[in-house]
């Protein structure tokens, strides 16, 4: 099988180091990729907003799958030339991916589907947003309507910093705080079937502690050892099923990866969010526990037949992943640092490994830093204090100037394992 990823970011390159040890895969594809994925898959520089580049490339290729990572070029479209061109495609329609692209969408659809969610106001002016923030009372949480990269929310018990968000936004979603931890859990369907993978927990605050701006995420784990038990399939019953349904129903079908982030509140499981695609970094951890070939998955997907899958299998240990990010993110991320250590980070027994966001080669063999997130390094474990050690292990071998990390991520957990 021929696969092109779309994308060049740390999930894209879990998606592609999966997608390399599928025995099922004979040649690998990515665009734009970046300096680590350039080491297991043909990267070609090819806008990845392009929907007709994107469709050339894959014919070009005579790819039999085409997946479509990030969130931007799925609201864009870019599927949708692929689909018309009759090229397997993993990720959703333009019309499908507005579950994402717009949280009150997302809002509406979750209303016609009974799924359980904070209640919340669409507000499109200052004095709307106001008498929102004034209804719900802090803590204040202001959602850009729009795409963010995953900073697009603020969560605050300032009201002026919640008012001047709202203003900075075209349109909002103002809702009601959702107390208790949050848990990502992803599903993978057809339109129709839905099949449930393992949930994770990711840190989108930059500093430990959950302090700092929101960002992109910081570091993430899997399993959850204090999870409730049954809240796969619960969630499955009561949110992924139900908005499947609903999407088809409204003649818009939602074919790929399903993303849903959850609040465990005191009074029950509740949607804090929707994403239209594997989320980064719970996508490093998720994937590092899969031991069921990604790509016949995704391809049943793609062509509608989920449901002759037998059951994914999964590795009954533990795996963590730390971001490493650039000085100045996520405000103002400083790019052009060499990376240095990376060969030395990576475990020769396969337990620790460095998948790269936002990295770029400088001649022939300097790596250096591209973006605001730079690496993700993610560890296996029996445990997951085996795993967490690995991994920062890992990180300590890194060398790149001015970076910072979290120094907590999955410390809890780890002490609940």
């Amino acid at each position: 099988m021929k696969v092109l990823v779309i994308g060049g970011g740390a999930r894209e390159h879990a998606l592609c180091r999966s997608l390399s040890q599928d025995p099922a895969v004979s040649e690998l594809h990515c665009a734009p990729g970046n300096a680590g994925i350039a080491r297991v898959a043909t990267v070609h520089p090819v806008d990845q907003l392009d929907g007709a580049a994107v469709t050339e490339l894959a014919r070009r290729l005579a790819a039999d799958l085409v997946v479509v990572g990030p969130e931007a070029p799925l609201v864009a479209g870019v599927a949708d030339p692929l689909r018309a061109a009759g090229i397997p495609v993993f990720g959703p329609s333009a019309e499908a991916a507005q579950l994402e692209g717009s949280k009150a969408f997302a809002k509406d659809v979750m209303a016609g589907a009974g799924v359980p969610t904070a209640r919340s106001y669409v507000c499109t002016t200052p004095e709307e947003a106001a008498e929102a923030l004034d209804a719900f009372g802090a803590p204040y949480v202001v959602k850009d309507d729009g795409l963010a990269a995953g900073k697009g929310v603020v969560v605050t018990a300032d009201r002026t910093a919640a008012l001047a968000h709202a203003a900075s936004c075209e349109r909002v979603v103002i809702e009601e705080y959702l107390d208790g931890p949050e848990v990502s859990l992803f599903a993978i369907t057809d339109g129709t079937t839905v099949l449930p993978l393992q949930p994770a927990q990711d840190f989108k605050r930059a500093l430990d502690g959950d302090a700092g701006p929101n960002t992109g995420g910081m570091g993430a784990y899997s399993p959850l050892p204090w999870a409730p038990a049954g809240l796969v399939e619960e969630v499955l019953e009561t949110v992924l099923q139900p908005t499947v349904d609903e999407l088809r129903r409204r003649g818009t079908p939602f074919s790929g990866l399903l993303y849903a982030g959850l609040a465990l509140t005191s009074r029950g499981t509740r949607v804090i969010e929707f994403n239209a695609r594997f989320g980064d970094p719970e996508t490093q951890v998720v994937l590092a526990r899969l031991r069921t070939p990604l790509a016949g998955v995704l391809l049943a997907a793609a062509n509608g037949t989920l449901a002759d899958l037998e059951p994914l299998r999964w590795d009954e240990g533990a795996a963590v992943t730390v971001v490493v990010a650039a000085e100045g993110y996520p405000a103002a991320p400083r790019s052009g640092d060499v990376i240095e250590g990376l060969d030395k980070a990576e475990a020769a027994d396969g337990t620790v490994w460095v998948l790269h966001a936002g990295t770029r080669l400088d001649g022939d063999d300097r790596v250096v830093s591209a973006g605001g997130r730079v690496l993700s390094v993610t560890a296996t474990g029996s445990t997951l204090a085996q795993a967490r050690e690995r991994a920062y292990a890992g990180v300590a071998e890194i060398s790149l100037d001015g970076s910072q990390h979290r120094t907590d991520i999955a410390l809890q957990a780890a002490r609940q394992d």
